[in-house]
């Protein structure tokens, strides 16, 4: 209906509780995503990317020894 009647609108997704209801709500096209702080940090916390910033800033740390 939007796109058809060239409406300039965007989505905004909101009520999310959990990091897959943002995940989903991106894949179903919304704009904008009104998000808790806790799922916000939840979404950035990985293991993987503690690890990653761990090995970056020691292979940093080394170039100045």
């Amino acid at each position: 209906v939007f796109r058809y009647y060239q409406l300039s609108t965007q989505v905004i997704a909101a009520s999310i509780r959990h990091p897959q209801h943002c995940v989903a709500a991106a894949k179903a096209g919304a704009h904008i995503a009104t998000v808790p702080y806790k799922v916000l940090m939840q979404m950035i916390k990985h293991p993987l990317t503690d690890v990653g910033v761990a090995r970056f800033l020691s292979d940093w740390q080394r170039l100045f020894k």
